[in-house]
């Protein structure tokens, strides 16, 4: 089972409203603090302006697979496997740990395009590899399954382990998520996670607008409905403090 399929973000308290916790991997509540407003953790606009230097070292580590000597069903072995160390890293609570498994994942399967004779794998970001593979008649239907699959939780879990940092990146998590829902435009966690990560970015539109979707996917959601308040109680905030400045 991978994370994307058991790991909840749960909230513990936003601008004095308590949000309930999600399930954690055993399925018992628990509480955490990714989603605190910005004004409570006043060192993540700070991690941001320095490029998230805690996800950065955690794939920087990681080196380019040489894998142009592989066959194909080998590189699709070891980015399953990758993914499944990152999958029991996150399980573990090693978070860096589990950063770097995925983005060797994805370094994987960016070399795969190399073994499958693409010459530009090599300029190439690695949510841009997939293209190549299905086009490939070196692999199977069902590893070319195997592979988009794996890549949408690579970035699904990577946001969740984000969440988790002491000093949460959002812009990276938008960007995960982002990449997941190009993908599969109607993923909940997705949905749910990009809404959080405008909000504590401070772009609250554009977040009502994914808390919404996320609504639509699972309406009786208590965190969600939770943020669509905290959501439109910022927009309210901000345009009374507009009408106000313009008087």
């Amino acid at each position: 089972m991978s994370v994307n399929q058991t790991v909840y973000d749960g909230i513990s308290r936003v601008d004095g409203v308590t949000v309930t916790g999600g399930l954690n991997i055993s399925g018992t509540p628990k509480l955490q603090q990714c989603a605190q407003p910005p004004g409570n953790r006043p060192r993540d606009a700070r991690y941001q302006q320095h490029g998230g230097r805690q996800h950065q070292h955690a794939s920087s580590a990681v080196k380019p697979p040489n894998s142009e000597r592989s066959e194909p069903a080998d590189v699709v072995k070891r980015a399953i496997d990758f993914k499944t160390q990152g999958t029991q890293c996150y399980k573990d609570k090693k978070y860096r740990e589990a950063i770097g498994k995925y983005h060797r994942a994805l370094l994987e399967m960016k070399g795969l395009c190399r073994v499958l004779g693409d010459p530009d794998a090599s300029s190439k970001s690695p949510s841009s590899v997939l293209p190549t593979m299905t086009k490939s008649d070196s692999l199977t239907d069902e590893q070319k399954g195997a592979m988009e699959n794996a890549e949408l939780e690579c970035y699904n879990s990577l946001a969740a382990c984000l969440l988790q940092m002491e000093l949460v990146n959002y812009e990276r998590v938008k960007e995960y998520c982002l990449k997941v829902l190009r993908k599969e435009g109607d993923h909940f966690k997705a949905l749910y996670r990009s809404g959080v990560a405008y909000y504590h970015l401070g772009d609250f539109h554009k977040a009502l607008h994914y808390l919404k979707e996320s609504h639509k996917q699972q309406p009786a959601d208590t965190n969600v409905l939770r943020y669509i308040q905290l959501t439109e109680m910022k927009i309210r905030r901000s345009a009374q403090k507009e009408k106000k400045e313009s008087t």
